[in-house]
């Protein structure tokens, strides 16, 4: 920590402090290069067996030490507050050496290494001296090149050590986290960079500044409603992959069991056995009456892989996971501020503004011959709710524009001869009616489920949200993140499913009692779905591409931002 203070200290509060961590190939193959030094092996020597006499004392009042190598060896002092593990310490004629393993290559500098690396090793130094071991220097083994480098243990690097290890204390204490650096090349490399979002913050902070998030969303009645995405030609950097290419694992068969078999997850079914790697899953849903074995779930657990329960028709019932997030700082600002009134509304109103917006491209893109009566008024009702007074009044305006958008969603339809008694009148569920409404219903349903992982990834609660109020058991922030991607994901892949032929009336159950999805259709829409969030868009503000459900986490990130007071608003996300 004390070398993360020196690089950079936004990093060093993420990961101290907040307790945020997450890999890239950099770290992964730091920790394999560390393989053989964390397996351990020997030990310190006691310096009281060397201790000298009084007949023969050498020159610091020690025997000499035989030649000896210890790894991963964990030293501390309370008196200076410092605690390493120390990567590999050899001795030999008195004195000791630690040597700290780097995946890369040496720099070409005098001194051998970067600041930040210098200071890591100076504490080592620092705690084997406080332990009474004569040590003079340090050493960084760089993999990359196999070549160790000496370091200098200056008294200038010294005090720059204690200086960092007082400042970590300071940012630690203060409980505010640093802001991001400034177009930094230090970014490129950071494991945090997705965390962090260092351009996307300071280019929202830019937009605050200038004034654009507020003149350009709420324009003059009957003006075109824009984000300020489509007003500012700054551009962010990518700092992370455009998508997760670990894959989502559903189970649905009844009576199908989900075991472990060494690294592997394997699906016992009735028609055999499926395999999926654990480190190529990214989550499991369990729908109905599906067995997992202990072994299966405390693996799924120790990778920090969420498990989701649906029952057989696919209401989401919840999830296990590991401890996910540590970042309690974020949830107590969460809870502070869904206990005010005025930046719930704020929330809320650009949360309707831009589902009533994206509702309105669906339109656009989807239907024959768009009305043009209905999509100016469609563009008015956002502008109401960005002027909205209560969060009573917002929702009489969501299901106004909800109303006229269902009616226009009903004329987008096409299923044409495959499928040509397929009926929508209106949106209606619990249970839902017909073959449109099952197939809505259970979209939602899947999108609710990653908002609720998006949500807990990033470290935020998702059963208290800012404009869906708390109920027992209900997702309320993921539900509040859901507003805006309700059309362009749910609502999108069943249009496209439908209009494509994808099912016909054997696909469904209609009675009395409501329309059921039979599981060879659910598996198709699960397969549309996930067609649909593995899809690269470019986001309207930062102008790089990234799949939908990257967009989850990064929009979820970003309500982040804005709880702890980083940016002024949250970003709607819109499509043209």
């Amino acid at each position: 920590m004390v070398n993360e203070v020196l690089y950079c200290e936004r990093l060093f509060y993420l990961e101290w402090v907040q307790r945020e961590f997450e890999d890239n190939h950099f770290t992964v193959e730091g920790r394999a290069k560390h393989t053989r030094t964390d397996r351990g092996g020997g030990a310190l020597p006691d310096l009281d067996a060397h201790a000298s006499t009084p007949a023969d004392p050498d020159a610091d009042g020690r025997a000499e030490m035989a030649s000896f190598v210890a790894r991963s060896v964990w030293l501390s002092s309370p008196q200076i507050g410092l605690t390493a593990k120390i990567d590999l310490i050899e001795g030999d004629e008195g004195r000791v050496v630690p040597i700290e393993y780097k995946r890369g290559r040496a720099p070409d500098l005098p001194e051998g290494a970067y600041l930040p690396e210098r200071a890591q090793v100076c504490v080592q130094v620092m705690l084997l001296r406080e332990h009474g071991y004569r040590c003079d220097e340090a050493e960084i083994y760089f993999a990359a090149e196999r070549r160790r480098v000496k370091i200098e243990i200056t008294d200038e690097l010294m005090s720059t050590t204690l200086t960092a290890l007082e400042r970590g204390r300071e940012l630690a204490g203060s409980r505010v986290l640093p802001p991001p650096l400034v177009d930094s090349p230090k970014c490129f490399g950071c494991s945090l960079a997705g965390i962090c979002l260092p351009d996307e913050t300071h280019l929202l902070r830019g937009l605050a500044d200038v004034g654009v998030v507020e003149t350009s969303t709420v324009g003059a009645e009957g003006d075109e409603l824009e984000d300020p995405s489509v007003q500012t030609s700054a551009r962010a950097r990518r700092l992370y992959a455009a998508r997760d290419d670990r894959l989502p694992v559903y189970i649905q068969e009844h009576g199908t069991r989900l075991r472990l078999k060494g690294d592997l997850l394997t699906v016992e079914t009735s028609n055999g056995t499926i395999e999926s790697r654990l480190p190529n899953t990214s989550q499991v849903a369990l729908f109905g009456n599906v067995q997992v074995t202990t072994q299966a779930m405390k693996a799924l657990l120790e990778r920090d892989i969420p498990l989701g329960f649906f029952t057989f028709g696919g209401w989401f019932l919840g999830r296990t996971l590991g401890m996910g997030s540590k970042n309690v700082e974020l949830r107590v600002a969460q809870h502070r501020l869904a206990g005010e009134p005025g930046f719930c509304l704020r929330v809320a109103r650009r949360l309707v503004a831009s589902k009533i917006l994206n509702c309105r491209t669906m339109v656009r893109r989807n239907h024959a011959a768009p009305p043009e009566a209905e999509l100016k008024e469609l563009r008015l009702l956002a502008n109401k709710a960005l002027r909205v007074e209560s969060l009573a009044s917002l929702l009489g305006i969501e299901g106004t524009a909800a109303k006229r958008y269902f009616r226009l969603f009903a004329e987008m339809l096409s299923p044409g001869r495959a499928w040509p008694e397929a009926r929508f009148e209106d949106r209606n569920r619990r249970p839902p009616r017909d073959p449109i409404n099952a197939l809505l219903s259970f979209t939602y349903a899947l999108l609710t489920k990653d908002l609720v992982l998006a949500v807990q990834t990033v470290g935020l609660e998702p059963l208290l949200g800012f404009y869906h109020q708390p109920r027992y058991g209900r997702p309320a922030l993921a539900l509040d993140l859901m507003e805006e991607f309700r059309p362009i994901i749910a609502d999108s892949v069943v249009l496209s499913a439908v209009n494509n032929g994808v099912f016909d009336a054997s696909d469904f159950i209609v009675n009395v009692a409501g329309c059921t999805i039979k599981p060879a259709a659910r598996k198709k829409l699960i397969a549309a779905y996930e067609r649909r969030m593995d899809h690269l868009v470019t986001h309207p503000l930062f102008d790089y591409r990234l799949s939908y459900r990257r967009v989850l986490e990064l929009q979820a990130r970003l309500m982040s931002r804005l709880i702890f007071g980083e940016i002024s608003d949250y970003p709607m996300f819109r499509t043209r």
